[in-house]
């Protein structure tokens, strides 16, 4: 598929989350086979970007092409001023969030409470399309409840605006991240929608991808949770999806050595303090993955230095990986 003149060579994309989407892990996720990989969100008042967060989140440097920066704001004047600076740093999409259920950003009439005001969400999204040269895009979910479900509607607007390629979370902004993602309302979306259309919501392996494209006939699957702590999951979705059937597992020691090269681009990336306490919540994750790891978790998590945390990390995996190589 095309988004605007680039490429999109594989249909699982991940899908941008505050806090995760930091650069080495869009790097990593790209090497592993994710055709796209967003930024996290950055509030599009200029004001607020001096913070160290905001100028990590616009720092692209060694990433893959396209470079996706997601923009999160109200006001159609500011939010294209965003996207302009943006493209001017190397953004090379621009993504909308008009999706984000967190109280804080819906508090400030921004994510998915825009999905409230259908005339908001066309005026924001025409201002950022003639503001900049580069492909727009936009994530929502089907709508603010289950008694407001206007996928269907937004999505023609977005159409409308020249927005050029779509994800929909299968859940209302009231349902969070409780109960099951439904895929009606995408599979409504992409019988009307003129547009790229990647289906998003609790799609956890290659098998679901293929039921969800199947139902919705969507154009991609967007992953999100799915990539915590097993960030090669796009390798094996890709496979799937392109022949039917998964490729051979990972070997132990090549999941080592990608975890081992995660928590090292983690400490360059974020620094010595910063670093050590992102690289928990992911070594969190790849041993909640892998179930033999749960032995040795509480120590990686007691670490307070990055050499004794990598230190940890490599004895403790190249044990797990020699238990069957």
């Amino acid at each position: 598929m095309y988004i605007g003149s680039w490429e999109i060579k594989t249909q699982a994309v991940l899908a941008p989350m505050a806090g995760v989407t930091d650069r080495p892990f869009r790097i990593l996720c790209r090497s592993l086979g994710a055709g796209l990989a967003a930024s996290e969100m950055l509030i599009a008042d200029q004001r607020l970007w001096h913070t160290t967060k905001s100028r990590q989140r616009m720092n692209h440097e060694g990433e893959p092409e396209p470079r996706v920066v997601q923009l999160a704001g109200n006001d159609p004047v500011q939010l294209a001023d965003a996207a302009r600076a943006n493209v001017d740093l190397g953004a090379q999409i621009i993504d909308i969030n008009m999706g984000c259920p967190a109280k804080k950003v819906y508090g400030k009439l921004c994510g998915s409470a825009l999905l409230g005001d259908e005339p908001l969400v066309a005026r924001l999204l025409e201002a950022v399309v003639r503001a900049v040269p580069v492909p727009v895009t936009l994530k929502i979910r089907t709508g603010v409840d289950r008694d407001h479900i206007n996928g269907v509607a937004i999505a023609k607007l977005a159409a409308q605006a020249g927005i050029q390629a779509l994800a929909v979370h299968g859940r209302t902004r009231a349902d969070f991240y409780e109960g099951e993602a439904e895929y009606d309302t995408i599979r409504d979306i992409c019988a009307s929608a003129a547009i790229p259309v990647f289906a998003n919501g609790d799609i956890t392996s290659a098998a679901k991808a293929r039921t969800v494209l199947d139902f919705t006939q969507a154009s991609g699957v967007m992953l999100g949770r799915a990539a915590h702590g097993s960030p090669w999951i796009f390798r094996d979705v890709n496979a799937y999806l392109e022949t039917g059937v998964l490729p051979p597992p990972l070997l132990r020691s090549q999941i080592r050595d990608i975890i081992l090269a995660h928590l090292e681009a983690l400490y360059e990336f974020h620094g010595e303090s910063s670093g050590v306490r992102i690289a928990r919540k992911h070594l969190g994750w790849y041993c909640q993955s892998h179930t033999r790891t749960q032995a040795f978790r509480s120590s990686l998590m007691a670490a307070d230095a990055s050499s004794a945390q990598f230190a940890l990390a490599r004895e403790c995996f190249d044990a797990w990986a020699d238990e069957n190589e």
